[in-house]
Protein backbone atom coordinates (compact mmCIF):
# COMPACT_ATOMS: atom_id res chain seq x y z
CA UNK A 1 0.00 0.00 0.00
CA UNK A 2 0.78 3.74 -0.52
CA UNK A 3 1.87 5.50 2.64
CA UNK A 4 2.74 9.43 2.86
CA UNK A 5 5.87 9.87 5.33
CA UNK A 6 7.09 12.85 6.64
CA UNK A 7 10.78 12.69 6.98
CA UNK A 8 11.62 16.04 7.51
CA UNK A 9 9.94 19.18 8.12
CA UNK A 10 8.45 20.17 5.12
CA UNK A 11 9.07 17.17 3.20
CA UNK A 12 6.76 14.43 2.77
CA UNK A 13 7.81 11.01 0.52
CA UNK A 14 5.78 7.97 -0.58
CA UNK A 15 6.68 4.87 0.02
CA UNK A 16 5.05 1.31 -0.36
CA UNK A 17 4.69 -0.42 2.43
CA UNK A 18 3.10 -4.14 3.39
CA UNK A 19 -0.52 -3.61 4.86
CA UNK A 20 -0.49 -4.76 8.11
CA UNK A 21 -1.67 -8.18 9.34
CA UNK A 22 -4.78 -7.75 11.41
CA UNK A 23 -5.03 -9.09 15.29
CA UNK A 24 -7.86 -10.67 16.64
CA UNK A 25 -9.46 -7.51 17.89
CA UNK A 26 -8.53 -5.39 15.08
CA UNK A 27 -10.19 -4.17 11.94
CA UNK A 28 -8.54 -2.80 8.16
CA UNK A 29 -9.78 0.04 6.74
CA UNK A 30 -9.79 1.65 3.61
CA UNK A 31 -8.88 5.47 4.37
CA UNK A 32 -11.73 7.67 2.60
CA UNK A 33 -10.81 11.37 4.18
CA UNK A 34 -7.81 12.99 6.20
CA UNK A 35 -8.06 16.36 7.74
CA UNK A 36 -5.33 18.85 8.55
CA UNK A 37 -5.15 20.50 11.42
CA UNK A 38 -3.41 23.33 13.00
CA UNK A 39 -1.37 20.44 15.32
CA UNK A 40 0.27 18.74 11.83
CA UNK A 41 1.49 22.24 10.94
CA UNK A 42 3.48 22.24 13.81
CA UNK A 43 5.06 19.58 12.64
CA UNK A 44 5.62 20.20 9.33
CA UNK A 45 7.34 23.18 10.86
CA UNK A 46 9.50 20.96 12.90
CA UNK A 47 7.83 22.77 15.98
CA UNK A 48 6.02 20.16 17.41
CA UNK A 49 7.78 19.53 20.59
CA UNK A 50 6.63 15.86 21.04
CA UNK A 51 6.96 14.94 17.18
CA UNK A 52 10.31 13.69 15.72
CA UNK A 53 11.04 12.37 12.41
CA UNK A 54 10.32 10.74 10.05
CA UNK A 55 6.13 10.53 10.85
CA UNK A 56 3.39 9.40 9.35
CA UNK A 57 0.87 11.53 9.98
CA UNK A 58 -3.06 11.49 9.79
CA UNK A 59 -5.58 11.58 12.59
CA UNK A 60 -9.02 12.83 11.33
CA UNK A 61 -9.88 10.50 9.17
CA UNK A 62 -13.02 8.60 7.81
CA UNK A 63 -13.13 5.06 6.08
CA UNK A 64 -14.56 1.96 5.43
CA UNK A 65 -14.34 -1.18 7.09
CA UNK A 66 -13.18 -3.78 4.87
CA UNK A 67 -11.52 -6.79 6.75
CA UNK A 68 -12.57 -8.02 10.72
CA UNK A 69 -10.39 -9.68 13.01
CA UNK A 70 -11.85 -13.23 14.09
CA UNK A 71 -12.76 -11.99 17.55
CA UNK A 72 -14.43 -8.18 16.67
CA UNK A 73 -17.98 -7.84 17.23
CA UNK A 74 -18.56 -3.85 17.00
CA UNK A 75 -18.40 -3.32 13.71
CA UNK A 76 -19.31 -5.01 10.26
CA UNK A 77 -17.76 -4.78 7.08
CA UNK A 78 -18.86 -2.37 5.00
CA UNK A 79 -19.26 0.58 7.84
CA UNK A 80 -18.47 4.20 7.73
CA UNK A 81 -16.52 4.80 11.11
CA UNK A 82 -13.61 7.56 12.14
CA UNK A 83 -11.18 7.15 14.20
CA UNK A 84 -10.31 7.90 17.89
CA UNK A 85 -6.44 8.31 17.64
CA UNK A 86 -4.92 7.99 21.18
CA UNK A 87 -3.27 4.90 22.19
CA UNK A 88 -3.10 5.19 26.07
CA UNK A 89 -1.36 2.75 28.69
CA UNK A 90 -4.60 1.95 31.01
CA UNK A 91 -2.54 1.64 33.76
CA UNK A 92 -1.40 5.18 35.13
CA UNK A 93 -3.63 7.09 37.63
CA UNK A 94 -5.71 9.23 35.11
CA UNK A 95 -6.07 6.26 32.93
CA UNK A 96 -7.41 4.16 35.84
CA UNK A 97 -9.69 7.34 37.06
CA UNK A 98 -11.65 8.36 34.20
CA UNK A 99 -9.44 10.50 32.55
CA UNK A 100 -7.77 8.22 30.59
CA UNK A 101 -7.07 11.11 27.16
CA UNK A 102 -4.79 12.80 29.70
CA UNK A 103 -2.70 9.39 29.99
CA UNK A 104 0.42 9.71 31.54
CA UNK A 105 2.01 7.79 28.31
CA UNK A 106 -0.61 8.98 25.86
CA UNK A 107 0.87 8.42 22.35
CA UNK A 108 -1.19 10.27 19.10
CA UNK A 109 -1.53 8.58 16.17
CA UNK A 110 0.17 10.91 13.65
CA UNK A 111 2.79 12.42 16.73
CA UNK A 112 4.08 10.10 18.72
CA UNK A 113 2.95 6.61 16.51
CA UNK A 114 1.68 5.86 13.49
CA UNK A 115 -0.81 7.79 11.65
CA UNK A 116 -3.39 6.68 9.14
CA UNK A 117 -1.69 8.71 5.92
CA UNK A 118 -2.06 5.65 4.05
CA UNK A 119 -4.46 3.62 2.18
CA UNK A 120 -5.31 0.93 4.74
CA UNK A 121 -4.21 1.19 8.39
CA UNK A 122 -5.09 -1.57 10.98
CA UNK A 123 -6.41 -0.59 14.37
CA UNK A 124 -7.77 -1.63 17.32
CA UNK A 125 -11.67 -1.78 17.46
CA UNK A 126 -12.09 -0.33 20.46
CA UNK A 127 -10.98 3.28 18.89
CA UNK A 128 -13.89 3.14 16.17
CA UNK A 129 -16.70 5.23 16.04
CA UNK A 130 -19.29 4.24 13.47
CA UNK A 131 -20.66 6.71 11.72
CA UNK A 132 -24.20 6.69 10.43
CA UNK A 133 -25.35 5.96 6.63
CA UNK A 134 -26.56 9.59 6.77
CA UNK A 135 -23.02 10.89 7.69
CA UNK A 136 -20.54 11.50 4.34
CA UNK A 137 -17.37 10.80 4.42
CA UNK A 138 -16.03 14.65 4.87
CA UNK A 139 -17.96 15.35 8.16
CA UNK A 140 -16.91 11.84 9.09
CA UNK A 141 -13.43 13.01 9.29
CA UNK A 142 -14.70 15.85 10.98
CA UNK A 143 -15.92 14.60 14.12
CA UNK A 144 -12.59 14.65 15.53
CA UNK A 145 -12.33 18.25 15.67
CA UNK A 146 -15.70 18.48 16.94
CA UNK A 147 -15.07 16.35 19.54
CA UNK A 148 -12.54 18.81 20.72
CA UNK A 149 -14.95 21.05 20.69
CA UNK A 150 -17.75 19.39 22.51
CA UNK A 151 -14.83 18.03 25.18
CA UNK A 152 -13.68 21.63 25.85
CA UNK A 153 -17.58 22.77 25.78
CA UNK A 154 -18.04 20.01 28.57
CA UNK A 155 -15.04 21.57 30.59
CA UNK A 156 -17.58 23.94 32.12
CA UNK A 157 -20.41 22.59 33.86
CA UNK A 158 -22.79 23.98 31.56
CA UNK A 159 -23.32 26.71 29.22
CA UNK A 160 -26.83 27.03 29.12
CA UNK A 161 -28.17 30.58 29.20
CA UNK A 162 -24.70 31.84 29.44
CA UNK A 163 -22.58 34.10 27.59
CA UNK A 164 -20.19 32.92 25.02
CA UNK A 165 -16.43 34.60 23.55
CA UNK A 166 -14.69 32.37 21.96
CA UNK A 167 -11.00 34.09 20.82
CA UNK A 168 -10.09 32.32 17.74
CA UNK A 169 -12.14 31.61 14.52
CA UNK A 170 -10.07 28.77 13.19
CA UNK A 171 -11.71 25.81 12.58
CA UNK A 172 -11.42 24.60 16.44
CA UNK A 173 -12.67 28.24 17.13
CA UNK A 174 -15.78 27.93 14.92
CA UNK A 175 -16.56 24.45 16.32
CA UNK A 176 -16.22 25.72 19.69
CA UNK A 177 -18.66 28.14 18.74
CA UNK A 178 -20.86 26.19 16.88
CA UNK A 179 -21.10 23.59 20.01
CA UNK A 180 -21.26 26.28 22.60
CA UNK A 181 -24.56 27.69 20.75
CA UNK A 182 -25.92 23.93 20.05
CA UNK A 183 -25.68 23.39 23.44
CA UNK A 184 -27.54 26.39 25.01
CA UNK A 185 -25.51 29.40 25.26
CA UNK A 186 -27.55 32.02 25.20
CA UNK A 187 -25.24 34.39 22.94
CA UNK A 188 -22.25 33.58 21.65
CA UNK A 189 -19.55 35.66 19.59
CA UNK A 190 -16.10 34.90 18.32
CA UNK A 191 -13.09 37.25 18.05
CA UNK A 192 -10.84 37.22 15.02
CA UNK A 193 -8.63 38.99 13.01
CA UNK A 194 -8.89 37.22 9.69
CA UNK A 195 -12.07 38.41 7.78
CA UNK A 196 -12.22 34.72 5.93
CA UNK A 197 -12.62 33.45 9.25
CA UNK A 198 -14.96 36.10 10.78
CA UNK A 199 -17.22 35.58 7.07
CA UNK A 200 -17.42 32.08 8.04
CA UNK A 201 -18.45 32.73 11.71
CA UNK A 202 -21.46 34.27 10.53
CA UNK A 203 -22.06 32.32 8.13
CA UNK A 204 -22.69 29.55 10.92
CA UNK A 205 -24.46 31.64 12.78
CA UNK A 206 -22.06 33.61 15.32
CA UNK A 207 -21.76 36.93 16.01
CA UNK A 208 -18.24 38.19 15.69
CA UNK A 209 -15.65 40.63 17.08
CA UNK A 210 -13.17 41.95 14.01
CA UNK A 211 -10.33 42.40 16.18
CA UNK A 212 -8.36 44.71 13.65
CA UNK A 213 -10.96 47.48 14.22
CA UNK A 214 -11.77 47.32 17.59
CA UNK A 215 -10.27 46.49 20.86
CA UNK A 216 -11.55 43.18 22.84
CA UNK A 217 -12.64 44.67 25.62
CA UNK A 218 -14.69 47.10 23.71
CA UNK A 219 -15.81 44.40 21.74
CA UNK A 220 -17.24 42.39 24.38
CA UNK A 221 -18.97 45.14 25.96
CA UNK A 222 -21.04 45.98 22.50
CA UNK A 223 -21.75 42.60 21.90
CA UNK A 224 -22.82 41.77 25.44
CA UNK A 225 -23.15 44.79 27.79
CA UNK A 226 -21.74 45.49 30.75
CA UNK A 227 -22.36 41.62 31.99
CA UNK A 228 -19.87 40.71 29.70
CA UNK A 229 -18.96 37.22 29.01
CA UNK A 230 -19.54 34.13 31.36
CA UNK A 231 -17.28 31.69 29.60
CA UNK A 232 -14.14 32.57 27.69
CA UNK A 233 -13.03 29.90 25.52
CA UNK A 234 -9.41 30.38 24.13
CA UNK A 235 -8.73 28.15 20.75
CA UNK A 236 -5.52 30.12 18.96
CA UNK A 237 -2.87 28.82 21.08
CA UNK A 238 -0.46 32.10 22.11
CA UNK A 239 0.92 33.40 25.51
CA UNK A 240 -0.80 36.80 24.00
CA UNK A 241 -4.36 35.35 23.95
CA UNK A 242 -4.13 33.61 26.90
CA UNK A 243 -3.27 36.11 28.66
CA UNK A 244 -5.85 38.72 26.87
CA UNK A 245 -8.57 36.39 28.04
CA UNK A 246 -7.48 36.51 31.80
CA UNK A 247 -7.33 40.25 31.56
CA UNK A 248 -11.04 40.97 29.52
CA UNK A 249 -12.74 38.43 31.87
CA UNK A 250 -15.32 39.76 34.02
CA UNK A 251 -15.32 38.81 37.72
CA UNK A 252 -16.23 35.25 38.83
CA UNK A 253 -16.06 33.82 35.09
CA UNK A 254 -14.47 31.13 33.52
CA UNK A 255 -11.58 30.97 30.84
CA UNK A 256 -11.15 27.68 29.11
CA UNK A 257 -7.61 27.46 27.28
CA UNK A 258 -8.10 25.06 24.75
CA UNK A 259 -5.47 25.97 22.00
CA UNK A 260 -1.87 24.31 22.37
CA UNK A 261 0.27 26.80 23.78
CA UNK A 262 4.00 26.14 23.05
CA UNK A 263 5.92 29.33 24.44
CA UNK A 264 5.72 30.04 27.91
CA UNK A 265 2.75 32.26 29.11
CA UNK A 266 2.93 35.30 31.91
CA UNK A 267 -0.68 35.58 33.45
CA UNK A 268 -1.42 37.80 36.05
CA UNK A 269 -2.36 35.26 38.78
CA UNK A 270 -3.59 38.63 41.19
CA UNK A 271 -6.20 39.51 38.27
CA UNK A 272 -7.15 35.75 38.93
CA UNK A 273 -7.16 35.86 42.37
CA UNK A 274 -9.08 39.20 42.92
CA UNK A 275 -11.90 38.80 39.91
CA UNK A 276 -11.83 34.97 41.38
CA UNK A 277 -11.50 33.57 38.11
CA UNK A 278 -12.19 29.69 37.12
CA UNK A 279 -8.91 29.02 34.50
CA UNK A 280 -9.57 25.93 32.85
CA UNK A 281 -7.46 23.55 30.46
CA UNK A 282 -9.20 21.49 27.82
CA UNK A 283 -7.40 18.18 26.06
CA UNK A 284 -8.40 16.17 23.65
CA UNK A 285 -11.73 14.09 24.38
CA UNK A 286 -13.06 10.66 25.10
CA UNK A 287 -15.25 8.03 23.02
CA UNK A 288 -18.28 10.37 24.82
CA UNK A 289 -17.01 13.05 22.67
CA UNK A 290 -16.94 11.67 19.27
CA UNK A 291 -20.51 10.18 20.18
CA UNK A 292 -22.31 13.49 21.20
CA UNK A 293 -20.05 14.88 17.79
CA UNK A 294 -22.11 12.62 15.54
CA UNK A 295 -25.44 13.39 17.59
CA UNK A 296 -24.93 17.50 17.16
CA UNK A 297 -24.56 16.34 13.54
CA UNK A 298 -26.98 14.28 13.16
CA UNK A 299 -29.72 16.83 14.58
CA UNK A 300 -28.35 19.38 12.31
CA UNK A 301 -26.94 21.52 15.18
CA UNK A 302 -23.61 21.81 13.59
CA UNK A 303 -22.01 22.97 9.97
CA UNK A 304 -19.42 21.29 8.91
CA UNK A 305 -18.93 20.98 5.54
CA UNK A 306 -18.99 24.72 5.44
CA UNK A 307 -15.46 24.71 6.40
CA UNK A 308 -13.98 22.47 4.08
CA UNK A 309 -11.94 25.60 1.98
CA UNK A 310 -9.62 23.14 0.12
CA UNK A 311 -8.97 19.55 -1.23
CA UNK A 312 -6.47 17.53 -2.32
CA UNK A 313 -6.06 14.18 -3.99
CA UNK A 314 -3.54 11.42 -1.77
CA UNK A 315 -0.67 12.31 -3.98
CA UNK A 316 -0.77 15.66 -3.17
CA UNK A 317 -0.54 15.56 0.54
CA UNK A 318 2.39 17.98 0.69
CA UNK A 319 0.30 20.79 -1.38
CA UNK A 320 -2.46 20.58 1.46
CA UNK A 321 0.82 21.78 3.87
CA UNK A 322 1.68 24.31 1.24
CA UNK A 323 -1.85 25.80 0.41
CA UNK A 324 -2.01 26.37 4.44
CA UNK A 325 1.45 27.71 4.78
CA UNK A 326 0.52 29.89 1.75
CA UNK A 327 -2.87 31.34 2.70
CA UNK A 328 -2.83 30.95 6.14
CA UNK A 329 -5.47 32.58 7.53
CA UNK A 330 -7.52 32.24 4.31
CA UNK A 331 -7.75 28.90 4.99
CA UNK A 332 -10.07 26.71 7.47
CA UNK A 333 -10.15 23.11 6.56
CA UNK A 334 -7.97 21.53 3.70
CA UNK A 335 -9.27 17.68 3.28
CA UNK A 336 -7.34 15.14 1.52
CA UNK A 337 -9.35 12.90 -0.41
CA UNK A 338 -8.12 9.03 -0.38
CA UNK A 339 -10.62 7.44 -2.68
Amino acid sequence: MKQALMTEPAKIIFQEVEVPEIGPKQVKLKMQRIGICGSDIHVFHGKHPYTTFPVVQGHEVSGEVVQLGSEVTKVNKGQKVTVQPQVVCGECFPCQNGMYHVCEELKVMGFQTTGMASDFFVVDEDKLTILPDSIGWDEGAMIEPLAVAVHAVKRVHSVDGKNVLVIGGGPIGNLVAQTAKALGAKKVVVAELSTTRLQMAEVCGIETINSNEEQLAEGILRQFGEEKSDVIFECVGSSFTVAQAIEVARKGSTVVVVGVVSDLTKVNMGYVQDHELTVLGSAMYQSIDFDQAVELILKSRIKLTELISDRFPFEDYLKAYEIIEVNKDKVMKVMIDMD
